[in-house]
């Protein structure tokens, strides 16, 4: 029974190259789950959606302007609205005229957005067609 310790062989030569067959393994696991998974996140249903455009308000005499403040009280073209059945009846009575005007409603910023709800369900309970959202421009800079 020989054996060898720290003598001067030939078999004790430092390697110094590195092994990259488990870089090279673990990079084609990736590659492939990769592959595995994109088509899985890219799928969705094919719809059109709406384009956003925001266009300079046209004012108009026939247009009605109803204001939200922040506290919820709604004003008509100025003029303060006592409570939603009242504004649904004014709203019923400029329905029916040909054109019929345009809804623009301008709410407070810091308005809840059930103030400005019940003014669009008015809206539509007496059969309005077209409402807009009166905005400030974005600032720029």
């Amino acid at each position: 029974m020989a054996m060898n310790i720290g003598g001067g062989g030939d078999d004790d030569e430092v390697v110094s190259a590195i092994n990259t067959t488990p870089l090279v393994d673990v990079m084609l696991v990736l590659l492939i789950i990769f592959l595995i998974t994109i088509p899985v996140v890219t799928q969705s249903i094919n719809v059109k959606l709406p384009s956003e455009a925001n266009l300079p308000r046209q004012t108009k005499p026939e247009n009605i302007e109803i204001a939200v403040n922040k506290d919820g009280d709604v004003f008509w073209n100025l003029q303060l609205v006592a409570d939603n059945n009242a504004l649904v009846d004014k709203l019923k009575k400029v329905s029916v005229l040909d054109p019929q005007p345009e809804v623009h409603i301008r709410g407070d910023q810091e308005s809840r957005y059930e103030s400005i709800g019940r003014v669009v369900f008015a809206c539509q309970r007496a059969g309005i067609l077209k409402i807009s959202f009166v905005t400030e421009p974005a600032s720029k800079g």
